[in-house]
């Protein structure tokens, strides 16, 4: 109760900054449309974070424990000091999601399921809760197979889950970086503008730009996209499948994968 009542705090506290830091440096002033897309956008995120704590048996964190205990996985195999144990299993998750998100937008039927986080016209604080359930659920399926396989330490997926939490609050949020500022964080981290152009109407721009948090495995993998075709604050965000306002209410984005 006390980790779940810290991990809310932290998390309303990063919402409430980002926010108004959205309110005072907006990329575009005229984008938020909080009275209507806060309500779905969060409710969403509730619903996810209530099926995964009732409908799974572990979180990622329980199966770094039975690894411990059990002295499993690869990391362990090849008895590597605690410290470099604890920064390569954060950096090889991030890998695992960076490359969970690509295959999440090549594969069909994943792509069912993740469209609905593309389906936003809007991008700000919110956008990043807004997931389906059953993707929310796959992806802790397969970070538990990541943490089982590699051994990774209890510490190290605390670290990672508050991190990744923190960085799509971030990335997601509707601020304007000062331009040189932007281009020094993205040498190593995911800012903003880079992931505003991931949520591009334009298949060919929102196929680029699948880190969470370090920019290099999209460099590193022919993915990143340093500009789109229009400035941040032109990008036209969505589908264009999706975009009347009946698509935009819970029930259709809830059903949305049937369609």
């Amino acid at each position: 109760m006390t980790e779940a009542l810290l991990r809310a705090g932290t998390f309303a506290s990063l919402v409430t900054i980002l926010a108004i830091a959205e309110w005072r440096w907006p990329r575009n002033p005229a984008a938020p449309d909080r009275r209507h897309r806060w309500p779905v956008n969060f409710v969403l995120g509730a619903i996810d974070v209530v099926a995964v704590r009732g409908l799974m048996p572990w979180l990622a964190v329980d199966a770094a424990r039975w690894s411990m205990l059990h002295r499993v996985g690869l990391l362990r195999l090849a008895d590597v000091s605690p410290l470099i144990g604890a920064m390569l299993g954060f950096v090889l998750l991030d890998l695992a999601v960076y490359a969970q998100h690509v295959v999440s937008h090549r594969i069909p039927v994943l792509w069912r399921l993740h469209r609905l986080h593309h389906t936003d016209l809007v991008l700000d604080v919110s956008s990043a809760v807004r997931f389906h359930p059953l993707e929310i659920l796959l992806s802790m399926a397969f970070k538990i197979g990541i943490v089982l396989l590699l051994g990774v330490s209890v510490g190290a997926v605390i670290a990672f889950e508050a991190a990744l939490s923190a960085f799509a609050l971030f990335t997601h949020a509707n601020l304007a970086l000062p331009a040189g500022l932007d281009e020094a964080l993205r040498r190593l981290f995911v800012t903003p503008d880079m992931h505003k152009i991931h949520h591009s109407v334009a298949r060919a721009e929102h196929d680029r730009n699948f880190g969470f948090q370090f920019a290099v495995w999209d460099r590193l993998f022919g993915t990143y996209l340093a500009r789109a075709t229009n400035p941040p604050a032109r990008i036209r965000i969505g589908l264009g499948e999706f975009r009347s306002p009946a698509d935009q209410r819970l029930p259709a984005l809830l059903v949305q994968p049937l369609r």
